[in-house]
């Protein structure tokens, strides 16, 4: 048999689209609207860039996703996640559809009762609760979400120094599945770290057990995880029913339902492949109902979907700044726009219209933020029409985190509206300027 000839290895550029003469054939549309207000207005009014969020869409996802739960299962109840989008604007129109509040610090804490949330609608996530938090949050008869036994003697100590009495669930981590496991957050179900930990709080006379509690994960793409998550959760509410013949109020599936973003390095666009939320209901009540709970015992179902609720509503309107050709030939576009107001794009490729009609001719092009680091890079390659200095552009699904994670660097950040149902415009967060940046800054005298 003769030996096999060596062949060298080769690696092979892949380009997006169908090329043709004038490039790939990829069809960009533009969006001169944004909930039928003008983007030229709006920018001509309020600056470039400027975030902008549509009221109707907020509402029509908060009706979609409560019709899809209550049609399958008769207690849900939404709790508005503050972490993914705390604008008082934005929050309180969550609030007015319904939500409580679900907070993971302190200050997001007192953010829900500045927004007119009652003490007993709010559930307190997170690791980081201080002893001051705790007391509040129990004196507020909020629901106080266990995240490690430290936090369990932290409360206990608490309550038995101050003689109140606290609502408390077990935030559970579990195996779904999932890989890697999200095993930061909450007491673990395999190991019996859960189990001992609802033990120490039923023998407790200060804590009353009210919920289990979970969060699988974020952009989570099979609904068949939150059914096993869905259905661990229940044997435990029936174990505990049987131990210490005591029903628990709810059950809190998290959230972490992906939006319609599409992220990198996916093969499909995210608008194909995220699942709906009749399928993530499916999922988690036919868990609930199949599950060992006695028909007249089975508990609320919360759920903190935040990601999927606000993601569709958020858009990012800006400008051209330059254009210019990198080294290996390839047009690149710098934006007024960078990775310090849209954080998420280390992670979504988000979709970017032009506002204005264009000639349909597209090339390869990497789209550059502002600022003075190589990070800067809001599209590493899509294929994109040669928009010119000035011109504006509309980056969507930005609703999610950028607001919440957006940082005052190298460039101070800009106005927020709101679009209302009736398409007015509502400034909700005003740009800051040189006099906010440096308020809370103290020069020592020999400085000055």
């Amino acid at each position: 048999m003769s030996k096999l000839l060596f062949e060298r290895p080769a690696i092979t550029r892949l380009t997006p689209g169908v090329p043709s003469k004038h490039g790939a054939g990829t069809v960009i549309a533009p969006m001169p609207l944004i909930d039928g207000v003008k983007v030229d207005d709006l920018i001509d009014k309020y600056g470039s860039p400027l975030y902008v969020f549509s009221e109707r869409t907020i509402r029509k996802g908060m009706e979609d996703i409560k019709r899809a739960f209550s049609l399958r299962y008769q207690k849900v109840q939404m709790a508005w996640s503050y972490k993914t989008n705390y604008l008082d604007s934005i929050c309180r129109i969550f609030h007015q559809e319904g939500s409580w509040a679900e907070v993971v610090s302190g200050f997001e804490y007192d953010k829900a009762i500045r927004n007119g949330v009652k003490g007993e609608n709010i559930i307190f996530n997170g690791p980081g609760k201080s002893i001051e938090d705790l007391e509040k949050a129990a004196r507020n008869g909020s629901f106080i979400h266990i995240d490690h036994i430290d936090e369990l003697f932290m409360l206990s100590d608490v309550c038995q120094k101050k003689n109140i009495e606290a609502r408390v669930a077990v935030r559970i981590n579990m195996d779904i599945g999932i890989y890697p496991k999200w095993d930061r957050f909450g007491l673990n179900y395999e190991n019996g770290e859960a189990w001992d930990a609802i033990n120490r709080i039923m023998m407790n006379p200060k804590l009353k057990l009210m919920g289990l509690h979970t969060h699988i994960g974020t952009y989570i793409m099979t609904v068949d995880s939150y059914r096993i998550a869905a259905t661990k959760l229940a044997d435990l509410a029936v174990n505990i029913a049987r131990k210490f013949d005591h029903n628990i109020s709810y059950i809190d599936m998290g959230g972490g339902f992906a939006s319609r973003n599409t992220l990198r390095g996916a093969y499909l666009s995210g608008e194909d492949t995220t699942p709906s939320f009749d399928e993530y209901a499916e999922a988690i009540t036919s868990a609930l109902i199949n599950s060992q709970i006695k028909p007249d015992k089975l508990p609320t179902l919360i759920l903190e979907t935040g990601r999927a609720l606000i993601d569709n509503a958020g858009f990012i309107a800006g400008s051209v700044l330059a254009n210019k050709r990198l080294s290996d030939g390839r047009r690149a576009t710098i934006f007024d726009v960078g990775v310090n107001l849209l954080f998420t794009a280390f992670w979504y490729d988000h979709k970017i219209h032009p506002v204005i009609n264009h000639s349909g001719l597209v090339e390869e092009t990497t789209i550059f933020g502002p600022l003075c680091m190589n990070i800067d890079v809001i599209r590493p390659s899509l294929m994109f029409p040669a928009i010119k200095r000035g011109d504006r552009f509309v980056i969507t699904r930005t609703g999610a985190y950028n607001n919440t994670q957006w940082l005052q660097f190298i460039t101070m950040r800009p106005n927020v509206v709101l679009i209302d149902m009736n398409h007015n415009v509502h400034l909700i967060r005003r740009a800051e300027t040189m006099e906010n940046v440096s308020e809370n800054e103290v020069i020592p005298e020999y400085l000055a």
